[in-house]
């Protein structure tokens, strides 16, 4: 979906079409949730500072995220996106891949499905479209808005041969920088360049994953059903907290949102973790794996709590967080436990 988020707030606000609309989060360390195509022109972007998007578009119209109708409408769509292939694997509340193998025509259907989703919600897409779901991503990112871009694996390695690593996704910012420092800035340099070298740098299961990635080499099928290992909460602060005083309440409540959201999916875990980001912008994490799986505030509650006192944070902290990890489903597992008894 194309600057998702600002698309559906503009469906209820339709006079501000055409203006820089920034949907962001109004504290002081509040970031970018998505920013319309008008503003990005002033450099307005995902994940940045609210505070810096507001010097550089200090004219923007700045609208505080409303994610319940945000799901809403993604569920609109993603009933659309069910309704044209068997296979449809939806990638948080603005993306799916969907396997077109079975189509007699898939580029036809995809152009009456981006028309379907606009008529019927007032939303655009970008649709890619190619032999795996690498090239099917970068193809969908490359011509937006209302991109329709269609390639082979080869077309996609020269068309993008001079792009930078970053570009491919799973090559995060780090390990980008990490290649430029090795003289492969771009996708072609990696593909190219001698296994050995680049597995000096990265080891040869890394290096050899990087090379196949920059050659848009992808085998992962498209799944219906994603498994989430993990759920968490956490918050950042206006401004620094000191003291396990001020700091035990804050994750006390994070470990209530992230257990009634456990209770009402029907899972636990057995790994139970902590977040805590300080001041120096250093992030620091402990876990504890216990012998049974747990869902329940009373049980994860205390474990998080002693793995942030036996941090003790030695600086001011600016983010705090607690994770559930392992998840299992207990509904799943009780039905799994029951006997059966023949008559």
């Amino acid at each position: 979906m194309d600057a998702f988020y600002v698309s559906v707030e503009l469906r209820r606000r339709p006079e501000l079409r055409g203006r820089p609309v920034v949907v962001a989060g109004t504290g002081p360390r509040a970031v970018v949730t998505t920013a319309s195509y008008e503003a990005r022109r002033f450099g307005v972007g995902s994940a940045m500072p609210a505070a810096r998007a507001r010097r550089l578009c200090p004219d923007g119209v700045y609208l505080a995220p409303d994610f319940p109708y945000y799901r809403q409408a993604s569920s609109q769509v993603m009933a659309l996106v069910r309704g044209c292939a068997d296979s449809v694997e939806v990638i948080g509340l603005d993306e799916a891949y969907l396997d077109l193998s079975g189509l007699p025509a898939p580029r036809a259907e995809m152009r009456r499905l981006a028309i379907q989703i606009q008529r019927e919600t007032g939303l655009v897409c970008s649709i890619g479209i190619g032999p795996n779901k690498l090239v099917a991503k970068v193809a969908s990112d490359a011509e937006k808005p209302r991109g329709f871009v269609v390639l082979t694996r080869e077309q996609a390695c020269e068309r993008f041969a001079g792009s930078p690593c970053g570009l491919i996704p799973g090559i995060g910012p780090k390990t980008a920088e990490r290649l430029r420092n090795r003289g492969l800035d771009t996708l072609a340099k990696l593909a190219a360049a001698p296994p050995a070298e680049v597995a000096v740098r990265f080891g040869a299961r890394l290096g050899a994953a990087l090379q196949s990635r920059a050659r848009f080499e992808d085998e992962a099928p498209v799944t219906e059903q994603r498994k989430v290992i993990s759920e968490s909460r956490e918050t950042t602060f206006d401004h620094d907290i000191a003291g396990l005083q001020q700091l035990e309440p804050i994750l006390s409540r994070l470990v209530e949102q992230l257990c009634q959201t456990l209770e009402r999916q029907g899972r636990r875990g057995r790994t139970i973790g902590i977040k805590v980001r300080l001041d120096d912008f250093s992030t620091h994490t402990r876990a504890r794996t216990l012998a049974e799986a747990v869902g329940s505030a009373d049980r994860v509650g205390p474990v998080a709590l002693e793995l942030l006192r036996r941090f003790s944070p030695p600086r001011p902290v600016r983010l705090v967080g607690v994770r559930v990890a392992g998840l299992e489903d207990r509904r799943s597992e009780a039905a799994e436990q029951q006997l059966t008894l023949a008559l």
